[in-house]
């Protein structure tokens, strides 16, 4: 989609400028890697292994060692698991009239309707030199449209990043709210939004169709779409047959497209979508943050040293309790949004859920499942910015190391498409698309309701294949580590530590090094005081 900020450089026009790269970030990015894989390869070391030979501990050691652990355990503990979530269907959702596929697709068109119109009234003038060919931008024919299909050409527009990769993907999330929100299941709401994006390129401007945009709206679009649908769904499953005013007003923030067809259609769409009584855990953090270490192009432009910040995460479909199932796509999935004070505004969107995979156990205290997951990430820490859509192989598990302890843990590696680069204080275009490959590993260490540690490293490499720029390459690493203390009940204080660092080759420019070191201590509100910790074992279940 044009804005009055679409540029007019070129899509080969990408350039960079910046220090050389330092070798002591690769060792760190190496070294935090390494320790989160250990940890994750822990359960399945125990697990696999035959045990050694070795002399037999006298007994006495052994129960002194029991006694020790439990007194820990008992010190971690000091309040019962929390009951678990048994929501009740409300009415019939996606069946007989509660079900349409002719809604959704005028739901479509009304929306992109309103977008022209909305472009011709705001900016009347506009013209995209590069793109739009003279012509302005919302002025559309059936001569432009009729050229677009016949003629594309199909390329890469000059939007901004922010436009392009964060605005695109929640136009696309709406096409895919409106279909779910009319019965609909997965599969055939994410036919709906790629067609829906198919059909804004062609007939939404004149500008030429762009294949960033079909990938960003059209793909992206479902799996940014589908989670705020189920968050959306939860809200008002949570109110029974009858969801109060502010239950419903809920679901439409985080959800518009469920709200206006639960509006506008009356009790044809009030049946909500069964959620099956997921174990969830949900965590909302305040706090303050203190930006640090940063090098590199970009760190003395408009950067921020520090920013107030509110972080939202949320996890659906832990694995490890009874009954629960993973059939649907998105069974599983986590979310999390930061929003900055700065001018930034949005530092973070990612979302990543199971599309098809199965549950998994080994021994008495380990639950897990694998399978193939898609996720949309969007990463703008200041004086950079990564955003990628892709489909990776993992797992996602949980391991009780002892009554109280618990380890969760997730791997990721996937290929996808997405696009990097500094945050250049011009409005010179600095970033490039490009075919992904890339990495996440997560540990979660939890010490019963009394605290948390919480680690995560992504890794992005984003080359030239499938761009303009096939000798341009990034690699963008962002790794988190946080600690969280219980105060009462539910609420936590806790300070976490945040490393970005970007790796770009764009001959003949210099290579360009940037790095952003930040600390924050925040208030947490956690919706869950074990810190989202699943427990199936019947003992423990029966002991409270």
């Amino acid at each position: 989609m044009s804005t009055s900020k679409a540029l007019s450089k070129g899509r080969h026009d990408n350039k960079r400028k910046g220090n050389e790269s330092k070798p002591g970030s690769e060792f760190r990015r190496a070294l935090l890697t390494g320790a989160i894989a250990l940890i994750l390869l822990l359960p399945v070391a125990g697990f696999a292994a035959e045990p050694a030979p070795a002399a037999a501990p006298a007994k006495g050691a052994v129960a002194a060692a029991d006694n020790a652990v439990a007194a820990i355990d008992n010190l971690l503990i000091t309040t019962p698991p929390p009951p678990p979530n048994v929501r009740v269907p409300v009415l019939s959702w996606g069946e007989g009239n509660g079900k349409s596929y002719s809604i959704p697709a005028w739901d479509i068109l009304g929306f992109e309707a309103l977008l022209n119109v909305y472009g011709r009234i705001v900016y009347p003038d506009l013209v995209d030199p590069q793109y739009s060919h003279g012509k302005k931008v919302y002025s559309v024919t059936l001569e432009t449209i009729k050229d677009h299909i016949l003629h594309g050409p199909w390329g890469f527009d000059g939007d901004d990043f922010k436009v392009n990769q964060l605005q695109h993907p929640y136009q696309g999330s709406v096409y895919h709210g409106f279909a779910r929100s009319a019965g609909l299941g997965f599969w055939p709401s994410a036919a709906y939004t790629f067609l829906g994006s198919l059909v804004w390129e062609i007939a939404g401007e004149t500008t030429d169709p762009s294949i960033n945009d079909q990938v960003a709206s059209g793909i992206g679009g479902s799996l940014l779409g589908e989670p705020l649908f189920r968050l959306s769904s939860l809200i008002l499953e949570d109110g029974g047959d009858h969801p109060g005013f502010w239950r419903e007003l809920g679901a439409a923030v985080v959800s518009p497209p469920t709200g206006f067809n639960r509006l506008a259609f009356g009790d044809r769409f009030k049946g909500v979508f069964p959620s099956h009584s997921p174990a969830t855990f949900t965590r909302v953090r305040l706090g303050v943050t203190f930006n640090e270490q940063t090098s590199g192009s970009g760190a003395d432009n408009n950067f921020s040293r520090n920013e107030g910040t509110l972080d939202y995460y949320h996890a659906y479909g832990l694995p490890g309790k009874d009954g629960y199932t993973y059939d649907r796509p998105f069974d599983y999935f986590d979310v999390q949004f930061t929003a900055v004070s700065s001018s930034n505004v949005i530092e973070n969107l990612m979302t990543r859920g199971l599309l098809y995979g199965k549950k998994y156990e080994a021994g008495d205290n380990y639950r897990g499942v694998w399978g193939l997951y898609g996720s949309f990430d969007y990463i703008s820490p200041q004086v950079f910015r990564v955003s990628s859509t892709a489909l990776s192989l993992g797992t996602t598990g949980q391991w009780w190391l002892s009554r109280a302890i618990a380890l969760q843990g997730s791997a990721f590696a996937g290929i996808g498409y997405g696009a990097g680069g500094t945050v250049h204080p011009t409005e010179e275009r600095d970033y490039h698309y490009g075919g992904t490959g890339q990495g996440v590993l997560a540990a979660r260490l939890i010490f019963g309701d009394k605290a948390m540690i919480d680690m995560t490293a992504r890794e992005y490499y984003i080359s030239g294949l499938g761009s303009t720029q096939t000798d341009g390459s990034e690699r963008i690493f962002r790794g988190n580590a946080a600690f969280i203390v219980s105060i009462y009940k539910r609420h936590g204080l806790g300070i976490q530590y945040v490393r970005s660092v970007r790796d770009s080759s764009t001959p003949p420019f210099p290579d360009n090094h940037q790095t952003i070191g930040t600390w924050s201590i925040a208030y947490n509100y956690l919706g869950d005081s074990r810190f989202g910790a699943v427990e199936w074992r019947p003992g423990e279940i029966k002991s409270h």
